[in-house]
């Protein structure tokens, strides 16, 4: 007999109620995704307001996960990057060292209302990564992986990117700013926070980045990651409130 789908853990069920809770609510809310420029304060890196339109500032970074915390040591912590591209490879934690550094400073809003302001990154530009692996032409989408999984279902977590949401034109003072992160404020990523290695994605809602990431997958068709498929926003522009998929 065929068994049913594992149901997922707790944690995520509170999250998917969360969101049909506010879904309604913004729903009358949410402007096209060409207007992405709402919202409060000062013009930020990217010309907009600094604080996206829903949005309040936290004071520190909260946790916010699957509800586990994988315990990955930098020696064991592996990178593959696979799909449609020319030259795919595995990459230890050595290995992403040894590849260009950058610092950055950049914000962080979670699609869960709050935002992280003024944070400094060091790590290595996805751009980098992918000019390494050489992506086909036909490449159009990325599904990033993580080490986590949620209890209930075992699914791994997961996300999808647009390669050019992911890549991005060259057209910021700093540069492309969507990162794969081992230092945070000057000192290792935290475990609760991703580390050893994780993926930050400034311009979109932070779930776009993948913690305690392990896999990045070149694609030509969109496959949506685990939150797309419960209800959030595919394109996850803080900017124009796009929070939730219609």
């Amino acid at each position: 007999m065929e068994q049913p789908p594992p149901s997922d853990g707790p944690l995520v069920e509170k999250r998917k109620r969360f969101l049909e809770r506010h879904r309604e609510r913004l729903s009358d809310q949410t402007p096209p995704h060409d207007a992405e420029s709402m919202g409060s304060g000062p013009r930020n890196r990217h010309d907009r307001p600094q604080i996206p339109v829903g949005q309040r500032v936290v004071p520190n970074w909260p946790v916010l996960d699957l509800g586990v915390h994988p315990e990955v040591a930098t020696e064991d912590w592996r990178l593959e990057v696979c799909g449609l591209v020319e030259e795919p490879f595995e990459l230890d934690y050595e290995g992403l060292l040894a590849m260009p550094q950058v610092e950055m400073q950049s914000d962080f809003h979670c699609v869960t209302t709050w935002s992280l302001l003024d944070s400094t990154w060091q790590g290595v530009r996805l751009f980098d990564i992918a000019a390494r692996a050489v992506p086909r032409d036909e490449a159009r989408f990325l599904l990033c992986t993580g080490w986590d999984a949620d209890p209930g279902s075992g699914e791994p977590y997961t996300t999808n990117l647009t390669l050019s949401d992911a890549l991005q034109p060259d057209d910021l003072p700093d540069g492309r700013d969507v990162l794969l992160v081992h230092g945070w404020n000057g000192r290792p990523l935290p475990r609760e926070h991703g580390g050893p290695v994780r993926m930050i994605t400034p311009r979109l809602y932070a779930w776009k980045g993948a913690k305690w990431i392990r896999r990045i997958e070149f694609l030509a068709e969109d496959r949506l990651g685990f939150w797309e498929r419960r209800g959030y926003s595919n394109t996850a522009r803080p900017w124009a409130n796009d929070r939730y998929s219609r």
